[in-house]
């Protein structure tokens, strides 16, 4: 039994794939009582001279008479069409549900079968035609056949629909038909039936198209849109050759295209297919005269068909698409679960960071920082961390980022400020005999553009009574290097008001030594990577020594000392380090040798402690 399609007086173009199968919907099935007709007209000279073709049929079903207009329309004679069964004329058998309405039409049942149908005209041509059955009088007993060509509405029907299908630039199939084809590969039947179960996509976005459009005019890039898309379509065919059938060319605007790869055989298939596609568009293009230059990045997904979705795979093409954008641009990349897992990972954390401030979900731990010719401690680096409730606790890299994304780094740092100075205010009080310690602060760029930072710290220190040279502020390198308006004016206030500004990973940026000494500075934090390379035993220095390390290191270390500025080390991790840094005139070092992070009462511990390496014990919590 044949499907059915869509039909009917004011249908819609029906799809390629239905134009063999019978139509009927069940709009067209008149189901009201049977409405007598008046008798005694001159029924039968209107029914010769009709221009409409008509059949009268008996009760059984058989043409009893049929005018010339019919017998033209079928290529038949009047006189060869009585007797005939009219449903094997105008093919009312072949789908079960218009062979019951026409079944009850015969007996009475039912007032009027209205369906369309595909004929084959005994020349060769194919004929859409409307057939209405409806009774006749009574006294007639049978029931009048019509059919009216609707081949010219339906050959209409279909350059509408193929317009309404197709973009006008590259003559491709646009958005709305991609998206259907996408959703019919994607049906349960269609992929169980036959085939691999699987599907692949290649979305493709063009590299620098807008410059082009924007110096060359949108008629240059239409005509470069038009030759990508015949390249493209050239690669589908290629890829096709010897399959059951090519990949879709589509355009879903601007200058995104995707190649749909119905019962792909693999990410291979898909992989060579991305890579044709590349080859095809970095060739050069001759464009009204003009030799042009384009790439393009691709996102290439393959899956089952099977659980997955039209709005899940483009998802995945898009994401992938995006990743192929920012690892360089001219190349493909192909989906990968687990990068998409540390996406969807990093969207939750930043969906959620702003409400965890309000819950309190972050606290402080502190490492310490110590003195290299005393071995006790100076100060500590206040570190945040964050206790999710789904992902357990995270470490600043993790969240950071995404807070000076979306602006909450403002009431985050406002709130590390403030729990970090009671602390240390704390420390001070409880240990009265001490040297009070300083507490580092770290501080974003945008904490300086988005809040009064200057107000923040002075209310801050007022409020939890701690003298602004316990504070210490650290900005990265590339944040303070070159500040000019706000942001120094800024650090100056702040220096002015006693607080010690200190640069965080120096070293790393794009050092300006000459503006570094006219920058309000007190202490400089060399990145870890330089302290490393002093990184070996006594034994092995003549094997592992860095030579170029070390006078690196000291000459930083010189001339800040001569700019009256102090150094910390980062990432001290052994003994031997540290003996080195001590002998270049380091100040001050921080690392896993004295102490990871730790919560504020293991600090409390360290105070007063005459070695906190011994104490401590290397890395120990």
């Amino acid at each position: 039994m044949r499907e059915r399609a869509v039909s009917g007086t004011s249908e819609g173009p029906a799809p390629a794939a239905d134009l063999d199968r019978p139509v009927v919907t069940e709009s067209e099935i008149d189901t009201s009582p049977r409405t007598e007709r008046p008798s005694g007209l001159p029924y039968r000279s209107v029914f010769t001279a009709a221009p409409l073709a008509m059949a009268v049929v008996d009760r059984e079903g058989t043409v009893v008479s049929a005018n010339d207009a019919l017998a033209a329309l079928l290529g038949r004679s009047p006189d060869g069409l009585a007797g005939a069964v009219a449903a094997d004329l105008v093919d009312l058998t072949s789908d079960a549900r218009t062979w019951h309405a026409y079944g009850e039409v015969l007996r009475g049942r039912q007032a009027r079968l209205r369906c369309t149908r595909r004929l084959k005209h005994p020349d060769g041509r194919s004929l859409w035609v409307q057939v209405t059955v409806a009774p006749l009088p009574a006294e007639d007993s049978g029931v009048l056949l019509s059919v009216v060509d609707i081949s010219a509405r339906r050959e209409l029907q279909a350059r509408l629909r193929h317009l309404q299908m197709h973009d006008p630039v590259t003559r491709l199939p646009n958005r709305t038909l991609f998206f259907e084809r996408l959703s019919a590969a994607l049906e349960a039947e269609s992929y169980e039936q036959s085939g691999t179960g699987r599907i692949g996509l290649c979305y493709l976005d063009l590299d620098g198209f807008k410059a082009i459009n924007d110096t060359l005019g949108h008629r240059v890039g239409d005509r470069l849109l038009a030759a990508v898309a015949e390249r493209l379509t050239h690669c589908a065919d290629e890829a096709g050759h010897a399959r059951t059938s090519a990949p879709l060319v589509a355009r879903l605007g601007g200058d995104e295209f995707a190649l749909l790869v119905e019962d792909s055989t693999g990410t291979e298939q898909l992989a060579e297919l991305a890579e044709s596609a590349l080859r095809a568009i970095q060739d050069p293009f001759d464009i009204s005269g003009q030799r042009l230059s384009v790439s393009a990045s691709i996102g290439v997904v393959e899956r089952h068909a099977a659980g997955t979705t039209p709005t899940a795979l483009m998802q995945a093409a898009d994401t992938t698409l995006y990743w192929a954008k920012t690892d360089g641009k001219a190349r493909w990349t192909l989906f990968d679960p687990e990068r998409n897992a540390h996406r969807m990972t990093r969207q939750a954390l930043a969906s959620t960071l702003r409400p965890a401030i309000e819950r309190g979900e972050f606290r402080l731990e502190y490492q310490p920082l110590v003195g290299m010719e005393d071995d006790r401690l100076h100060g500590v680096e206040a570190l945040i961390r964050w206790n999710h409730p789904q992902f357990g606790v995270l470490t600043p890299n993790r969240f950071i980022g995404l807070a000076e994304e979306d602006g909450s780094i403002v009431p985050l740092g406002r709130w590390v400020l403030r729990t970090a100075c009671e602390q240390a205010r704390r420390w001070q009080l409880d240990h009265p005999d001490e040297p009070p310690i300083f507490v580092s602060v770290n501080v974003a760029v945008r904490q300086v553009w988005d809040s009064d930072l200057v107000a923040d710290v002075a209310e801050t220190l007022a409020g939890t009574g701690l003298a602004p040279h316990l504070l210490q502020l650290e900005l990265t390198e590339s944040a303070v290097m070159g500040s000019a308006g706000r942001p120094l004016q800024t650090l100056k206030a702040l220096s002015d008001m006693g607080v010690r500004i200190a640069i965080d990973d120096f070293g790393t940026g794009y050092s300006n030594l000459a503006y570094l000494s006219r920058l309000p500075v007190s202490v400089l934090k060399l990145d870890g990577s330089f302290v490393r390379g002093f990184q070996y035993d006594e034994r092995e220095a003549a094997t592992r020594a860095n030579p170029a390390d070390e006078v690196v290191v000291e000459a930083m270390i010189q001339l800040a000392h001569r700019l009256g500025l102090t150094v910390t080390a980062e990432c001290v991790e052994t003994s031997a380090q540290a003996t080195r840094l001590r002998s270049i005139g380091c100040d001050t070092g921080q690392g896993w040798l004295y102490s990871r992070p730790v919560p504020p009462d293991r600090i409390s511990e360290l105070l007063g402690a005459p070695d906190v390496q011994a104490e401590a014990g290397v890395g120990k919590p």
